[in-house]
């Protein structure tokens, strides 16, 4: 039988988020319904309110999220109600060509809960990633609930469900970050600082934090940023050059989503260096680069899409190498606000001093 909660909704293109009733229908074959505890107020739900996703409004916003599995349908073996999940928004065939030849973080066939999920007068919601988790609860593909240790806080673990996730892999799954490399990260945000705890997770040497912000480069140091820069007074491409014996970075990871950015990205890496482009950026972005210096420098170019990460694989390494206290993904969360607090949370991303505002349910 179907039943009603809140939800937070965008119902037009850069109108004011509002809580609404919606319902959720019971879960089909594949899919579950999850009781959400905490969901992280991520930039891409910013997005999708502002349009830059799509315009199949209204939205069911949040993604990034962890909660409790409260019913499951037919055929679902993998969790079970009561099963502490994250929510992923990649959750993977195991049919497709990615999958058969062993590749299942680049999978062409995710999928996501077959039902709809409305508004009480029968308006269908479209799920920001196929979750919609500013909910008290949400309906899912059973793939995208991925089993951890119930100890950890819910609203630690859902991070992993996006930007943390994002981060981190874009360093050690994307960039390949190895002990002694010297990295420069762009982009200080929650994502970016993200790419420096992955970073030193993998033994760089060096991890050069850039950003506009002194705030920002303040944070990126607890991190573990080894050097930071400022690029608003700096130029970027000097200052990592500087710092790395007039070669440049063996990996730059580009966690702003600019042309700019990217071209100091590429300019800032050594030859046969790499560069990871982790921000997103809008469609109507173009980067322009001599093809001659893109076959001179050598290296790669890539870009890193949910980290490259396996959510069966990575979510629960990396909720154990926190309950391990090897990295501190608390320090992420900067406040836990409520469902009706979604708005001003997105108006407080601009602010420079939050990493992650975490409805807490």
């Amino acid at each position: 039988m179907s039943q009603q909660v809140r939800g937070v909704v965008a119902p037009g293109k850069n109108e004011a988020v509002r809580v609404e009733t919606i319902v959720i229908p019971d879960p089909g074959a594949g899919e579950a319904v999850v009781k959400i505890q905490a969901c992280g107020v991520c930039h891409t739900d910013l997005h999708y309110k502002q349009g830059g996703i799509s315009d199949d409004y209204p939205f069911l916003l949040g993604h990034e999220a962890s909660g409790v599995v409260e019913s499951v349908g037919a055929g679902v073996t993998d969790v079970a109600p009561g099963d502490f999940v994250i929510l992923n928004w990649r959750a993977v065939c195991g049919n497709c060509r990615a999958c058969l030849r062993g590749r299942p973080w680049y999978c062409f066939n995710t999928h996501n809960a077959t039902q709809k999920m409305t508004l009480t007068d029968g308006t269908e919601l479209s799920p920001a990633l196929g979750i919609g988790a500013f909910a008290e609860k949400t309906l899912v593909a059973a793939g995208q609930c991925t089993k951890v240790d119930p100890s950890v806080a819910p609203a630690v673990a859902g991070l992993l469900g996006c930007g943390v996730m994002a981060g981190i892999g874009a360093a050690i799954n994307t960039g390949n970050v190895g002990r002694g490399d010297t990295v420069a990260v762009i982009g200080c945000g929650g994502v970016g600082d993200a790419a420096i705890v992955g970073s030193r997770l993998a033994g760089a040497a060096k991890i050069i934090a850039v950003d506009i912000d002194d705030r920002k480069l303040t944070t990126a140091k607890t991190m573990g940023a080894t050097h930071t820069v400022n690029s608003r007074t700096t130029d970027v491409i000097e200052a990592v050059r500087e710092l790395t014996g007039g070669f440049g970075a063996d990996v730059v990871i580009e966690a702003v989503g600019r042309p700019e950015t990217y071209n100091q990205a590429f300019y800032a890496r050594d030859l046969a260096g790499t560069v990871v482009l982790v921000g997103v950026p809008t469609p109507e972005m173009k980067i322009e680069l001599p093809l001659l210096d893109v076959f001179g420098r050598g290296g790669s170019l890539k870009s890193s899409w949910y980290g490259d990460c396996l959510p069966s694989r990575d979510f629960p390494m990396l909720i154990d190498l926190h309950q391990q206290g090897r990295i501190d993904l608390a320090a992420f969360v900067t406040e836990t606000v409520g469902l009706g607090d979604v708005e001003q949370a997105f108006a407080r991303m601009h602010e420079g001093d939050v990493l992650r505002s975490v409805v807490v349910l």
